[in-house]
């Protein structure tokens, strides 16, 4: 593929990020954990880029933050998302078995949220760690479905196009 192309695609994939992250947000009644639907665009760019798709999660969730959120940018989701992208980018580009995808996504979304993120926001905003791992394991379990649901749509996709 063309660097072009290639830059074209991951543009249109960031702005789906944004959008979809930003209007197609709903709340599942934990704290103030919601389904974020943009994980299905950067699990697609993903699948479809490796390494290159994390740069999917990174900027989309660093313009829809800047844009869109109340609390302006977010550098503890900025952080996990690249870790999420980087992990899974690389085992992705090595295999296309799905189930091999789906455990790298629990695994990456795992270290980035519950590690990684969770850190970051105990020691920025002083909040202990036993209140804040209840709400990360909450998001990491909804966003690693959200992710795991890219997957199918990228199947599809891919199978469409």
């Amino acid at each position: 593929m063309r660097k072009t192309k290639k830059i074209c695609y991951l543009a249109v994939l960031t702005a789906l990020y944004v959008v979809m992250s930003a209007f197609l947000k709903f709340y599942v009644g934990v704290g103030h954990i919601q389904v974020d639907l943009g994980y299905i665009a950067f699990a697609v760019a993903l699948c479809e880029f490796g390494v290159a798709g994390a740069s999917v999660g990174v900027i989309g969730c660093a313009l829809e933050s800047m844009l869109f959120t109340a609390y302006g940018f977010s550098i503890s989701w900025v952080f996990s998302n690249a870790i999420i992208g980087i992990g899974c980018g690389l085992i992705f580009e090595k295999t296309d078995k799905l189930w091999i995808r789906t455990l790298t996504i629990v695994l990456f979304t795992a270290i980035g949220m519950l590690i990684m993120k969770t850190s970051i926001e105990c020691y920025l905003y002083s909040i202990p760690f036993a209140v804040k791992f209840p709400k990360s394991v909450a998001a990491f379990v909804v966003d690693s479905v959200v992710m795991i649901t890219g997957l199918a749509f990228h199947k599809v996709l891919r199978e469409r196009v």
